[in-house]
């Protein structure tokens, strides 16, 4: 991917002017305020710089601790999903400068690209528009985890930052909404993206992220289905997007991975020159993992109906809670490492993962749960979603990790029609049906439209096998206002525990939210340099 092979991760307005002769003259040497932007190359290294500060990969896995998929083991994210996280936590203050840095790099290259003399103006509107994504990407993060945030969208000055105030949400989430349809505006649909351009933002992606932003506010359903139909039924115009044939690949094969119809916008690395390397917390031992840095659960892995669309603690679902991991979704096995697990190596063959205490033939028993070692497991379970079959050494990798897919849009579109009473089965053959379908799914229970049934809770329970490890499900028992249901109690691993308590189910996480948890607090710090800034309540 020639467009980011080259991504900058410092920032490219460092500007010196030593060695000037006289005040009025401008280096020759070296870039200066005035002469930065004239240059094509700078304004795509500045491009690239932003791009590469549009999120990070451990915030797209590790939030997911933050929920009931997952379980961290380690520093703020135990803290924040076991509620006992206050307004000096780090990680409240990390993501508030990431995303505010991230807004400022936008905003710098918004003011100056005019500057620009000699590209034209279509590609200079394209820059622009690609940016106001990024800056309403961020905005849209900011508002989703604070609420009332700093609204930014100039470049402001050291005094002004000083003294902004956070803007109400409405407010925030309306710039974002505008700015998204302005970007789809003046971006290209992807089928007028060149194959070296792969990874742009595209008329595709505004769209698909306006959606999440309306679906979030929860009150806009009818504004979501008419995004969603942009994609859907008028992807002509805005660009045309499927369903990959094979589930794993999206995460897994390298060729489809990089280049598929599904994805709308990934984060964009290459092996050997930007890469993400996570996943050795996340793998067994046996098979190169480090530790177990977060380890999916068992509430995760419950929510994986069985193969006649049925959940596992439903009549007739054929369940076998001794052979737990038979007749499931095979979205559970793409995604999730169980005992007896057939890990398949790069080289094709299959080493078998196991888990349950004192059943390894191998006396190093790398994987087997165990509840005073700091490397293993806390829940009997590992990941096997994102695994990268030629990753460099300790699981360094060049995979693109997904932000926007169409599967995504499928269940975001599903639900807003159920929202309004308008699922039916035209709806759920063109959104649900496809998605199992794709997953492997055959049996005509699971794909029939389940006419009587809690359609509600269907759709959450697939959108949870679809987008697990995904970054998304802390958003979705959020907005949903379910997290004082899921996030109180224990967090479950697998029933390799006491039988005498909770069904011998291991009890990994103490856990407890309260309605002040739905937003994260502002960050102290921040408070304390600019007493403008009020604090949510309850912190």
């Amino acid at each position: 991917m020639k467009f980011l092979n080259y991504i900058l991760i410092t920032g490219v307005l460092a500007i010196t002017v030593s060695g000037c002769k006289k005040l009025d003259l401008e280096p020759t040497d070296q870039f200066s305020e005035n002469n930065f932007w004239t240059v094509d190359g700078n304004v795509y290294n500045a491009l690239n710089n932003n791009y590469s500060l549009m999120y990070t990969s451990s915030m797209f896995f590790y939030n997911e601790a933050t929920s009931d998929n997952a379980y961290s083991t380690s520093g703020d994210y135990a803290l924040i999903a076991s509620g006992n996280a206050n307004a000096s936590q780090g990680q409240f203050l990390n993501d508030w400068r990431y995303y505010y840095s991230t807004i400022k790099s936008c905003n710098v290259f918004l003011a100056n690209v005019d500057q620009n003399k000699t590209l034209p103006a279509a590609t200079i509107s394209r820059l622009k528009a690609e940016n106001r994504f990024i800056r309403a990407f961020a905005h849209f993060n900011l508002t989703k985890w604070y609420g009332d945030v700093p609204l930014i969208d100039h470049d402001i000055t050291a005094d002004e930052a000083k003294v902004i105030a956070r803007s109400p949400k409405a407010t925030v989430i309306k710039f974002i909404t505008d700015e998204l349809e302005a970007a789809a505006a003046a971006l290209p649909a992807k089928e007028a993206v060149p194959a070296a351009e792969n990874g742009r933002i595209t008329k595709g992606a505004a769209l698909a992220l306006e959606a999440r932003v309306l679906l979030y506010e929860g009150n806009r359903m009818a504004d979501v289905v008419t995004v969603c139909e942009k994609l859907i039924r008028d992807g002509a115009a805005n660009g045309q997007y499927s369903l990959v044939n094979n589930y794993a690949d999206l995460f897994s094969n390298p060729a489809v991975n990089k280049t598929n119809n599904e994805v709308i916008l990934s984060l964009q690395y290459v092996p050997a020159v930007r890469t993400w390397s996570e996943f050795f917390d996340f793998a067994p031992r046996s098979v190169g993992g480090r530790v177990s840095g977060m380890a999916p659960t068992q509430e995760l892995v419950d929510d994986y109906i069985t193969l006649n669309g049925r959940g596992v603690r439903e009549a007739g679902s054929g369940y076998d809670e001794a052979n737990p991991y038979v007749n499931r979704d095979p979205r559970l096995t793409a995604t999730v490492v169980y005992d007896k697990y057939n890990w398949v190596k790069p080289d094709g063959t299959i080493k078998v993962i196991y888990i349950k205490p004192g059943t390894d033939p191998d006396a190093s028993r790398l994987d087997e749960y165990s509840p005073s070692s700091q490397a293993s497991s806390p829940t009997g379970y590992y990941w096997r979603k994102y695994f990268d079959p030629i990753a460099l050494s300790s699981f360094t990798s060049g995979s693109n990790l997904h932000l926007l897919r169409y599967a995504e849009l499928l269940l975001t579109y599903a639900e807003a029609k159920q929202a309004l009473g308008q699922m039916d089965e035209t709806v759920w053959n063109n959104t649900i049906r496809l998605l199992r379908q794709r997953a492997g799914f055959t049996d005509a229970a699971a794909l029939t439209f389940p006419a009587g049934t809690d359609l509600t809770n269907v759709i959450r329970r697939e959108r949870r096998s679809e987008l697990a490890m995904e970054g998304l499900r802390t958003d979705d028992i959020r907005r949903w206002k379910i997290a004082e249901t899921t996030l109180n109690g224990y967090a479950h691993g697998a029933k390799f525990g006491d039988p005498a308590v909770d069904n011998g189910y291991i009890r990994a996480q103490k856990r407890t939210f309260t309605a002040k948890d739905y937003l994260w607090p502002v960050p102290s710090s921040e408070r304390g340099l600019n007493s403008n800034l009020t604090q949510n309540t309850g912190y």
